[in-house]
């Protein structure tokens, strides 16, 4: 047992979380019944358009406003060379990004999601005017040979997190994609798993940004090492302080503000679902406001899944990161409100009704 205590701002956050509005998930299903197509034809269209409902209050709601928000954070683990790109490139993609050549930029633009990149952690300094300067630490220390973070940058990275949500819902954002982007943090996601899931490291580890075989190897004596010498409990504060990051810690806030500002957020790869693991381990409530995208080549990130009861809509062999996976996704949820809302009934449409259901005769 930990004897971490979260402060009574994070206690606040927690408790205010409401779950899913009952009335407005059962109006929309009633809806759905009434819609010119046989029942539950369109899968988990109506699934996630259900839910959808139960987190904004309202049936089908409109999902217009949409972003993109990609915490960016150096990892100190790269010392030990598990990456294949030296760490100068976080910072280098984040400027890539803000000049908007990066894929998720193409991406964000197909979605029509504006893009939020915060420095949360960036080891280099960084300045531009649509940069979100948040920078808690100049990266996290290396985890082989100490605890990642201090317990007050961590949380003020999930802070960074829940108020950035915060800032959104005033904007009238009502999707989010979560992304992410930093030099080594699979290997913080990898170390994070095998700690969570009580997993070898030979089943959380993968090849990151594209590793050799040898380096693969080494990247999992890493993990191992690092492992052994926390000893970490699979509790999610003790978890996450010794092995995660910034941006990690960051995205478990956007997880609890999404279900503080009743927003959709939608995971992306190995990296973020790790973070929603941390965050429903903390707030289980958290679990009905998350969505996922894609299953990532990432070995560990199919577990994540598992854990989190997620079956992801998209398998195309992705790895990038960025919030890529999850922007393929946004357009296909945001789709179902404007599909159910625009859709007629039976009876507007003059449209026979099944003679038959499975459980009798239709009315």
């Amino acid at each position: 047992m930990s004897i971490f205590t979260a402060p009574q701002k994070i206690i606040d956050w927690i408790e205010a979380i409401q779950p899913l509005d009952e009335v407005a998930m059962q109006d929309a299903q009633q809806r759905l019944h009434a819609l010119t197509k046989p029942h539950g034809s369109l899968g988990k269209l109506e699934t996630f358009a259900i839910q959808i409902s139960g987190i904004r209050r309202e049936p089908f709601p409109v999902l217009d406003r949409r972003a993109v928000v990609i915490m960016a954070a150096d990892h100190g683990v790269c010392a030990e060379n598990i990456s294949a790109y030296p760490q100068e490139v976080t910072a280098q993609m984040v400027q890539n990004v803000l000049a908007g050549g990066a894929a998720v930029n193409g991406l964000a633009k197909a979605a029509g999601a504006h893009v939020c990149c915060i420095d949360i952690g960036v080891r280099s300094p960084l300045s531009h005017p649509n940069l979100v300067m948040e920078k808690v630490a100049s990266g996290t220390a290396n985890m082989t040979v100490a605890p990642a973070m201090t317990g007050s940058d961590m949380l003020r990275a999930i802070t960074v997190g829940v108020e950035t949500m915060q800032r959104l819902e005033a904007t009238q954002t009502r999707l989010v994609a979560m992304g992410e982007m930093g030099i080594g943090n699979t290997t913080s996601a990898a170390a994070l798993t095998s700690a969570l899931l009580h997993l070898p490291v030979d089943q959380t580890v993968g090849t990151g940004t594209g590793i050799d075989e040898t380096q693969w190897a080494h990247k999992k004596t890493v993990v191992q090492r690092t492992l052994q010498r926390h000893r970490p409990s699979d509790e999610p504060w003790d978890s996450l302080r010794h092995l995660g990051g910034l941006e990690i810690a960051g995205m478990v806030g956007l997880c609890l503000g999404a279900a503080l500002t009743r927003t959709p957020l939608i995971l992306d790869g190995y990296t973020t679902t790790v973070a929603a693991l941390l965050a429903v381990r903390i707030a289980p409530a958290v679990r009905a406001f998350l969505f996922p995208s894609h299953v990532s080549v990432e070995p560990g990130h199919t577990h994540v899944l598992h854990a989190l009861a997620m079956k992801p809509w998209i398998d195309a062999e992705m790895r990038l990161g960025e919030g890529t996976g999850a922007l393929l996704a946004m357009p296909l949820l945001a789709a179902t409100s404007s599909l159910f809302r625009g859709m007629a009934t039976f009876e507007q449409a003059h449209v026979s009704r099944a003679l038959h259901k499975e459980n009798g005769h239709a009315p």
